[in-house]
């Protein structure tokens, strides 16, 4: 039986300059994050769109979100397999186009974890959990692009 879970956002633009949409150029591709009870992420349009480099985009939300969630399943499939992980991070990729008349979409994303895990450790299975992943990670599983996976596991 499946079970299912509500997941919210508060999303405010912030981009306004004074008169509003009134032409391409007169406001901001600005946004906050603002969900009651955790801290508000700034947000921009990706910078090739006219946005601010220095805060996060709807493509680095993207991406960020299919690496964490690939982590923390990962982790938990080793603590159930045994495998001690002692360090985890991500430098995910994602290879995305737009066409001719603006619309843009992601063609692929690659995630390059960085693992250490305790001595002794199965190496072999360590690497296998990661496709046993996708299995189980609810972001992997909703997009319609293919998610790939190159990760370095290192004993310590």
């Amino acid at each position: 039986m499946s079970k299912q879970n509500e997941y919210t956002a508060a999303i405010e633009w912030t981009g306004n300059e004074g008169s509003g949409t009134s032409s391409y150029k007169a406001y901001k591709r600005t946004w906050d994050i603002n969900t009651i009870g955790k801290p508000v992420i700034h947000c921009s349009n990706d910078p090739l769109l006219g946005g601010d480099s220095t805060r996060m985009n709807p493509e680095d939300l993207l991406l960020s979100s299919l690496a964490a969630c690939h982590m923390l399943w990962y982790l938990h499939l080793a603590s159930d397999n045994g495998i001690i992980v002692h360090d985890y991070r991500d430098a995910p990729m994602g290879i995305g186009e737009v066409g001719p008349g603006g619309a843009g979409r992601f063609l692929s994303a690659e995630l390059r974890p960085e693992i250490q895990v305790a001595k002794g450790t199965d190496i072999g299975h360590a690497e296998d959990l990661h496709h046993r992943v996708h299995e189980f990670c609810f972001i992997s599983r909703s997009v319609s692009f293919p998610v790939t996976y190159d990760p370095r596991i290192l004993e310590v």
